[in-house]
């Protein structure tokens, strides 16, 4: 299936995916990061927030961030690392993974840069296949250590879903866990307090 690289007025570059049923993707260059998801009606499944500062180097706030080598603050590094804030690479050579029929997909690659070494000194080559396909959005990083040395690192995910109605969405078909998130997060997003019977519709799946 076909990919589109376009400039959105920000001047950052977006990868555009689509599939036969109508469903689309967007992908930035910038933080390798997806920022947005729409089922086949067009409606939008990803969170991105109105307060989005879309200018490098900030972070962009919502989509799907990725977080690597560090997580939160659990280091020495920038908060959650610094590939979210990194100018990403269409991968030439990407990693062999099995075709698939009515797939879009695009392939990215984060290289280490001299600035990288000076704070985290390990090479390294982060790949990102993004793959859009009838009500399915896959994401595959893969790691490559380049260096002459073992190193340890962390990488996350985060994805922020784009929710009409929390409480609609707490019914037990969620982990208690995941809830929990869920619901921290929405307090984050909209900047109000988490509702107490919210929060007790949670501890009572616990």
């Amino acid at each position: 299936m076909p990919m589109n690289l376009v400039h959105d007025v920000d001047g950052l570059p977006r990868i555009i995916l689509t599939e036969p049923t109508g469903s689309s993707a967007e992908v930035l260059l910038y933080g390798g990061q997806v920022v947005s998801w729409k089922n086949e009606r067009r409606e939008e499944l990803l969170f991105m927030s109105s307060k989005a500062n879309w200018k490098p180097p900030r972070v962009i706030r919502g989509g799907i961030p990725i977080c690597f080598p560090q997580f939160g603050n659990l280091g020495s590094l920038e908060q959650h690392g610094f590939a979210r804030n990194r100018m990403w690479s269409l991968d030439s050579d990407p990693s062999p993974l099995p075709p698939a029929n009515n797939q879009s997909s695009v392939d990215l690659i984060l290289k280490s840069t001299e600035e990288d070494l000076k704070i985290w000194p390990r090479c390294f080559e982060l790949r990102l296949r993004v793959t859009l396909s009838a009500g399915r959005l896959m994401l595959i990083p893969r790691v490559r250590n380049t260096d002459n040395k073992t190193f340890s690192f962390m990488f996350t995910l985060c994805n922020y879903f784009s929710v009409s109605d929390i409480s609609d969405d707490i019914t037990g078909q969620l982990c208690p866990f995941f809830c929990f998130i869920l619901l921290m997060h929405y307090a984050l997003m909209i900047e109000e307090e988490v509702p107490y019977s919210l929060l007790r519709r949670v501890g009572k799946l616990c």
